[in-house]
């Protein structure tokens, strides 16, 4: 609302040439009437069928009008309209490259969200302007015009006409803003829908595997749920909305014929009663019905897409975007611009396998600064996997949020998901394809030298050596399980994502080799190591240590979970027991 009025302020000029324009809609909707009842009463009904003719040629030489009234009104429009559309375009633009400047590897997606707006949205917000200004334009001066007219002849039309005008008004009013709420969370809803489902399409191997099937489908079938409340209360706003059409389209009418032996009774007269009817059927109720067509219609639609631009701005960032967006604490994430975002928050968790079952973790919140090294410790079967999958974007959870780097893992696509975080699997996964073919396969424009990094840090070379090169043939058949996780180590290493989760995913690896592979993985430039810890050592490494108990949880360095955690100390005494 305060961008609109600044906006019109700024243009008052064009405005009032525009009203100037218009008074000619006036005068001529009132010559119609206004003949129309004086050719009756003064002319035909007085026996002075040439005073009635006459009349009746001054209303009609008043339609003559129209044709200049509309052309200046024409002329007028393009002050109010294109002002609007340069301006949107600027803002797009403006919106494009601070997206992209502030943050590159989404440069391609503000690309795309830049050609809809200088598009598609521009051009709608153009034209449904276009649309609100004349049809409001021309119910207020028409109304003018045929109220003063109806004033004249006879100040007790206004008696019977007004009241119901004036209520089927007020009820279309006070639908605008539930209906406008009402479409946006269906937008809101289809939108979340089509990026979860398009999330789900890319992951569905993962979710078989991980046996998150149902709590996908459950997810899923909550934003079709909210779809559907959202559109049964558009259906029931626009039943409202359709009685307040005829309210103020009908019933003005009907009161006006009813009411007709009273208003003769105190002395109207019977051109003022035609000429009523003829404001009523032939300028008002035409006007009104059209004006509230298009407010409906055309201002949900400028609404929900100036809406998309001011919110922009508001925020600093585009929808999905993290920076500036609210946090469940109230905080911000705009520390993703002003300082280093840490690694990995999360607040507010609750996973479980399904609806009824026991929750994995509960209210869990955690924050793992840029650089830090965790290691994850419970029993098994306690879900220790399944939160790698919640952290890394690959398993919704029932409740709560993840940011990873200040960025939320809910909305991107699985590409730049894999430019965010890598996730090992304990069961590593290895492609027929050449060695450095998979080395690279997150990054397949890796150079020559930061494959020969990765390979020297993880002392890959005897068994790049034994493969035949970098450029040999890789049989995954033929590897053994320690190797296919060592080059899948590897491929972390070469990957862009500043997040690293290991899954158990050196376990068929040798303390020593697990050792070395961890403190290559953590001296990485700009990493943030998570292990799921099979080995009191990882945890022994890590800079603190998260130890899952059931829906509880703890979090702290090793001594410290030594001191508060009985759990911590039990696995750690069968850590040292066991061979």
């Amino acid at each position: 609302m305060p961008h609109a009025r600044s906006f019109l302020w700024r243009h008052r000029g064009a405005m009032l040439r525009l009203g100037a324009w218009s008074l000619m809609e006036s005068a001529q909707t009132f010559l119609v009437g206004f003949g129309l009842a004086r050719a009756l009463d003064q002319g035909f009904q007085a026996g002075r069928p040439t005073v009635g003719l006459a009349w009746l040629a001054v209303a009609a030489a008043s339609v003559l009008l129209a044709g200049p009234a509309l052309r200046g009104v024409f002329g007028q429009l393009s002050g109010l309209v294109e002002p609007l559309r340069d301006g949107l375009v600027r803002r797009a633009v403006d919106q494009a490259l601070r997206r992209a400047v502030a943050d590159p590897a989404r440069a391609a997606g503000a690309e795309r969200t830049a050609v809809s707006r200088l598009t598609q949205q521009t051009e709608i917000a153009r034209d449904s302007f276009a649309g609100l200004v004349l049809t409001v334009r021309s119910f207020l001066f028409t109304a003018v015009g045929a109220l003063a007219g109806m004033l004249t002849l006879a100040p007790e039309l206004l008696l019977v006409v007004l009241p119901p005008m004036l209520l089927g008004l007020v009820l279309f009013l006070l639908t605008l803003a539930p209906m406008a709420a009402a479409q946006r969370r269906f937008l809101d809803a289809d939108e979340a829908f089509t990026d979860r489902a398009g999330a789900l399409r890319g992951q569905l191997r993962d979710v078989v595997a991980c046996g998150t099937a149902g709590t996908a489908v459950a997810g899923a079938g909550a934003l079709v749920d909210e779809a559907r409340e959202s559109t049964r209360s558009l259906a029931r706003w626009t039943a409202v909305r359709t009685l307040a059409l005829g309210v103020a389209g009908q019933l003005p009418v009907v009161l006006l014929l009813v009411a007709t032996p009273w208003l003769r009774d105190q002395g109207v007269t019977t051109g003022a009663l035609m000429g009523a009817l003829a404001y009523l059927v032939q300028s008002l109720l035409p006007a009104l019905q059209t004006m509230m067509a298009a407010v409906g219609a055309a201002g949900s639609r400028l609404v929900v897409v100036l809406d998309r631009f001011v919110s922009v701005d508001a925020g600093g960032a585009d929808e999905g975007d993290p920076r500036g967006v609210e946090t469940d604490d109230g905080g911000s994430c705009a520390a993703a611009v002003q300082g280093a975002a840490p690694a990995v928050w999360c607040r507010g968790l609750r996973v479980s396998y399904g609806a009824g079952t026991r929750p994995l973790v509960e209210r869990f919140g955690v924050r793992v600064e840029a650089g830090e090294r965790i290691a994850i410790v419970g029993p098994s079967g306690i879900g220790k996997s399944t939160l790698a999958h919640v952290l890394s974007g690959l398993h919704t959870p029932d409740e709560g949020v993840v940011r990873l780097g200040g960025r939320p893992v809910a909305g991107p696509s699985p590409r730049e998901l894999a430019r965010m975080r890598v996730l090992l699997p304990q069961r590593a996964y290895v492609f027929a394809g050449s060695v450095r073919e998979n080395l690279a396969q997150l990054e397949p424009g890796a150079g020559d030298d930061l494959i020969a990094r990765a390979v020297a840090a993880l002392d890959l070379g005897s068994l790049v050596d034994r493969l035949g090169g970098m450029d040999a043939a890789v049989d995954p058949a033929a590897l053994s399980a320690g190797e296919r996780q060592a080059l899948c180590l590897g491929r972390a290493y070469v990957s862009p994502a500043p997040l690293l989760i290991l899954d158990e995913s050196t376990c068929h690896l040798d303390p020593a080799a697990e050792a070395h592979a961890e403190e290559a993985l953590a001296r990485r430039p700009n990493t943030t190591l998570i292990v799921i810890a099979h080995r009191l050592s990882s945890a022994l490494r890590a800079d603190r240590v998260l130890v899952l108990d059931g829906a509880g949880t703890a979090f702290g360095t090793h001594e410290s979970l030594l001191r508060d955690s009985p759990l911590y100390r039990d696995l750690a005494g069968h850590w040292k027991v066991s061979p």
